[in-house]
This record gives C-alpha cells, sequence and structure tokens, in this order.
C-alpha cells in the first residue's frame, strides 16, 4: 500500500526567519507557549541556558510582553497549562533538591505571569506531575503519587472526577484546544503521536509529538513545507504564529505557504536576574 504522505511533494519556500544563516554555533532560548483559551494573553516559557527558565506575560492583541519570573530547574512544558482566563498557570518543575520540602520535583499554581506558589504539591519523582485546568478555578492533577500540599489556596479546587493517570498532559491540552490526533504509533513504550490543526487557505499544521517536529501540509496541492527549526507553533485567532531559534513570529497563508511574516519578540538576549513576585 502507499505510505502515509507519500503522495505529497515537499516544497521549501523561503520565508524570513528560514532565510537567515545557520545558527547551530550560537545557544538560542527555547520557547513554549500556552494561550489562553477565553482571553486574549498568552505565557511565554523561555528555557536556556540549561536548568533556568524564564516566564513573560504575552498581551495577543497588542503583541506586547511582560518578564514574570527567573527560576533555576527544568520545567516540563508539556505538563503545563494556563488557565481559560489566562490569570493563573499550573506547571511542573524538576530542581533534584531531594532533601528538602518539595522534594525535588513539584506542581505549582501561580498567578501568570510569575512562579510564586499559590499552590503547591511536592511530587519526589517525574512519574507525572502538572496538570490541566478544567475551569477557570478547578484544576486535574497528572499522576496518583503526589505528597500531600505544602500550600494550598481556597481559590482553586482539584477536580477529582477524572483519573490522575489517563495520560499525558501535553496530548489532552491539544485535543482540548482543537488538534485532532491522525496517527497514533507504539514501539515497546514510546507512544508517537502525529497531532493537526486546520489552517487557511486548506493548509494544516502538523506536529509529531514527542519528536516536537512541525510542518505545513496543503492537501489539495499535495505540498509539505518542512519547518525544522520551529519550537512551537498554534494559531492565535485567523493568524499562524510560531517559535523559532528564541524569536516569535506570526504569518499568514497563501497557495505557496507561508507570507506577512512578522517577528513579534526576540526573546534571545534576556539572562537570568532575581525577580520577587509582587504577591
Amino acid at each position: 500500500g502507499q505510505l502515509p504522505y507519500s503522495r505529497f511533494r515537499h516544497y521549501a519556500r523561503c520565508t524570513k526567519p528560514s532565510a537567515n544563516p545557520p545558527m547551530n554555533h550560537i545557544a538560542t532560548a527555547r520557547l513554549h507557549i500556552l494561550l489562553a483559551r477565553d482571553a486574549p494573553v498568552g505565557l511565554v516559557i523561555r528555557r536556556g541556558p540549561s536548568r533556568q527558565f524564564a516566564t513573560f506575560l504575552w498581551h495577543r492583541k497588542r503583541d506586547t510582553f511582560e518578564l514574570g519570573q527567573w527560576a533555576k530547574g527544568r520545567i516540563y512544558v508539556e505538563r503545563c497549562d494556563l488557565s481559560p482566563d489566562g490569570k493563573y498557570f499550573i506547571y511542573f518543575v524538576l530542581n533534584a533538591k531531594w532533601h528538602t520540602e518539595t522534594k525535588g520535583s513539584w506542581t505549582a499554581i501561580s498567578l501568570a505571569p510569575w512562579l510564586k506558589a499559590l499552590t503547591l504539591y511536592p511530587q519526589g519523582d517525574t512519574w507525572g506531575g502538572g496538570g490541566l485546568w478544567t475551569s477557570n478555578n478547578t484544576f486535574w492533577l497528572s499522576g496518583s503519587c503526589y505528597l500531600p500540599a505544602l500550600k494550598e489556596s481556597p481559590d482553586f479546587k482539584k477536580d477529582d472526577s477524572l483519573d490522575g493517570c489517563v495520560g499525558n498532559p501535553y496530548y489532552y491540552r491539544l485535543k482540548r484546544d482543537g488538534w485532532t490526533c491522525s496517527t497514533h504509533t507504539q514501539a515497546g513504550r514510546k507512544h508517537v503521536y502525529r497531532i493537526c490543526k486546520p489552517l487557511e487557505k486548506g493548509w494544516s499544521l502538523e506536529q509529531n509529538y514527542p519528536e516536537w517536529t512541525y510542518e505545513l501540509l496543503h492537501d489539495k496541492n499535495c505540498l509539505v513545507i518542512p519547518c525544522p527549526d520551529w519550537q512551537w507553533a498554534d494559531l492565535d485567532g485567523d493568524r499562524l504564529v510560531y517559535a523559532e531559534r528564541g524569536k516569535l513570529y506570526s504569518a499568514r497563508l497563501d497557495r505557496e505557504g507561508l507570507t506577512e511574516v512578522t517577528e513579534l519578540y526576540d526573546f534571545n538576549p534576556f539572562q537570568f536576574e532575581p525577580i520577587i513576585a509582587p504577591y
């Protein structure tokens, strides 16, 4: 039989970011972004150098950005979520300080874009952790082996109607936000998903997870545009937004591919600085 996508031809149309010279010798920031479902804001998670990350509030109507806080440790972006109203951030972090009260890894809820915990569940390992918002003030906690909370805000309620072990929060977040799974393969314990979201002019955005690779696919014209340097991409209203080499871009699509490519912000120049949350 015909292999999946074998009838498509790969097509590389030069775009503003892809036309830049290779930057393999330069360490660039890695970006992941959470878009609020019911408010015109987003949360940018900037990673780099290794074991350091920062958060930024993105005002999507004006395309302005507000630095939240820096932290040291590894944040698992696939286990994070932003509340529908964009006010609260649930996240999972590992700092490997196993003998502290947070047990070296924990799930926390903060006021976006800051990281100071309003609710905090120590964990002590990386099996599970993080969660999803089921409403503006109820959340699902991933995993079932978390320890008693160090802090619990009365403003939030844990949604126990969902099994804590139903699977990867990232896949369920994408499904909730309009992505569909086109293929799912399993090799041993490794699950690989090909997930897609429809765009304008007959295009779709294709994502391979957990490889974190992206492509633009046009079914009618049988075109595939590989996007090997994209770190994150999604649909914001009627425009495509994506992160590449530590910068955030917006673009539109025509019959041949990307057009009206605009650099929204360069997150590379930032360096770690201690910031105190205003609450």
